[in-house]
């Protein structure tokens, strides 16, 4: 029994010099070593993220990103870097509760993907992995509000994944022949010589081939990132306007590469193969997606007024 419970009062309370010689007593290096450990923690798993994540970057940078088709890959990365950071708040001040169980699985399976693809050269699973990594340690670290508040960046980076090649060109073919047929369709009925073999299209002297970074699903996939960010940054509460503009990106983008294709045609026409294959075909793709912008802020602007101000209101 404690000397207070014996006389029935309360010890007197601390003050000037006393309190403050107590409080200033160094901690047990048993106390500082707890108190590293979280720091420790996040260092070993920083290490560790750095690892895995540095072969895969240099791999894509080398082998994919460098390629017209896949150049949109950096951007994406930076893109999402920039969401991570407008979100930083929402993560600090989500209360700290580790989803210690299914973090630890989800890490254990995305580590598992990652080691089956690296191990037997499939990117998809490789880079995906990575993933599903990332989205782990937010569970293991900070818990599952956390991750909501990251999960569009996160699920944003699936568009720095490459397509399965054969995916790409079962898919891209019909696209390109989709594209030839109105390009040479809206040019005819402009007065302009023009005829069409496949995806070959013949000009006056010329012949241009529809390529595959003209038409192709890289690029429809692009805009379709587009917009899918251009919706996240306007915050619509309304899941019908979402959904819908999410799905008229894909007519957009067609267009949007009409468009290109048409470019490119009449800059060859007009003024020599040259002149088509230099700056004006890199400046056409840049086109493409002001193209793809515009035409998505003119459907996003149509929704509003069909679906009425209800649908307008916006998340905050």
């Amino acid at each position: 029994m404690s000397l207070a419970s014996r006389s029935g009062k309360l010890p007197k309370r601390q003050h000037g010099l006393a309190a403050l010689t107590m409080s200033d007593t160094p901690a047990s290096p048993m106390t500082a070593r707890r108190a590293l450990s979280p720091t420790v923690m996040l260092g070993v798993l920083a290490v560790a993220l750095l690892v895995v994540l540095v072969p895969t970057l240099l791999y894509l940078a080398r082998n994919i990103w460098s390629g017209d088709e896949q150049g949109h890959g950096p951007i994406i990365g930076g893109v999402v870097l920039w969401l991570l950071w407008r979100k930083r708040h929402e993560v600090l001040d989500a209360p700290y509760a580790p989803a210690t169980f299914t973090g630890g699985a989800l890490f254990a399976l995305s580590l598992a993907t990652y080691a089956l693809g690296r191990s037997q050269q499939i990117i998809q699973l490789e880079a995906g992995a990575l993933i599903g990594l990332l989205a782990s340690l937010v569970l293991l670290l900070r818990g599952r509000q956390a991750l909501m508040a990251v999960s569009f960046p996160l699920f944003f980076l699936l568009f720095m994944i490459p397509f399965p090649g054969v995916l790409v060109q079962a898919i891209t073919i019909p696209l390109k022949a989709g594209v030839s047929v109105v390009a040479e369709y809206l040019m005819y009925h402009l007065g302009y010589p023009i005829a069409r073999t496949g995806v070959i299209l013949s000009i006056g002297q010329y012949q241009l081939l529809v390529a595959d970074a003209c038409a192709g699903l890289n690029s429809m996939f692009t805009l379709e990132a587009l917009g899918l960010l251009y919706l996240n940054l306007m915050g619509y509460g309304s899941k019908l306007r979402n959904v819908l503009l999410a799905i008229l990106v894909i007519p957009i983008s067609f267009i949007a590469n009409v468009v290109r294709v048409i470019i490119l045609v009449l800059v060859t026409f007009h003024f020599g193969d040259e002149a088509g294959q230099g700056f004006v075909h890199t400046f056409a793709g840049m086109v493409l997606f002001i193209v793809g912008l515009l035409l998505m802020l003119g459907t996003d602007s149509l929704l509003g007024r069909l679906l009425g101000q209800r649908h307008g209101a916006r998340t905050t």
